[in-house]
């Protein structure tokens, strides 16, 4: 049976694309041992969500007090820093009176709260909830740290699937530019583009809908088991 692979950073409450590619892989892999950018934003400690019918950033504080480079899972969030009840005030503050609020906060507050330090088992953790709230297969999921993968960029991301004893490797709409098909196919290995196009569903703040949200966002105005919908209902291999 041929294998589809999908290789991603473990993100910061990621928005439904991330959990698109969950559906369709049959095998997920967190890329918890990649380079942390040492400056500028990552979707590892920030998304966007709907914030006065505007789309902007929440973030978590991480350390970065640290000399050469680090990989995701040896990343920190800044200690002392009170960014978890920001980050709760801000969801409270623009989804306090959505229709699904109560069953959301269900889930994303003791998520959010969660006192984990390290950033990668932070996303990972989270991940794995929302995933099992939407009723999405988690035992597809796998960190790239457990495998002894060699190469790097795209020779890294075919030994991953080869490992994974997968045929064919899944890329985003955005990975134009960074996947070499050439090289995958010298490895035997199928390029396959998610090409996901993000559905629209009501949202209860602004006028026109806005896209690429956080995962919350979704759940706040469909509830869980809409959201789930709207994913699984766009496919029949979860």
């Amino acid at each position: 049976m041929d294998k589809t692979i999908a290789i991603h950073q473990p993100n910061f409450f990621p928005w439904l694309g991330y959990f698109d590619k969950i559906v369709r892989a049959d095998v997920f892999i967190f890329f918890d041992n990649v380079q942390f950018p040492k400056t500028g934003g990552t979707w590892s400690n920030r998304v966007k969500l709907l914030i006065a019918g505007e789309a902007r950033w929440v973030t978590a504080a991480v350390d970065r007090h640290f000399s050469g480079t680090r990989s995701i899972k040896e990343m920190s969030f800044l200690a002392g820093n009170p960014w978890r009840e920001k980050v709760l005030k801000s969801i409270v503050a623009n989804y306090g009176r959505h229709r699904f609020f109560g069953e959301t906060m269900d889930i994303i507050e003791p998520l959010v709260t969660n006192s984990e330090s390290s950033v990668a088992e932070f996303n990972i953790h989270a991940i794995t909830q929302i995933a099992k709230k939407l009723g999405l297969n988690i035992e597809k999921f796998r960190r790239a740290s457990n495998f002894s993968a060699s190469g790097c960029s795209n020779e890294l991301l075919c030994s991953l699937t080869k490992l994974s004893e997968g045929s064919m490797y899944m890329c985003g709409g955005g990975a134009d530019g960074y996947q070499d098909a050439t090289i995958f196919e010298l490895h035997g290995i199928k390029l396959v583009r998610q090409n996901f196009l993000h559905p629209v569903y009501p949202q209860r703040q602004g006028q026109d809908f806005v896209a690429g949200l956080s995962v919350i966002d979704a759940a706040m105005n469909l509830g869980w088991r809409g959201a789930s919908e709207l994913l699984l209902g766009r496919h029949s291999n979860a």
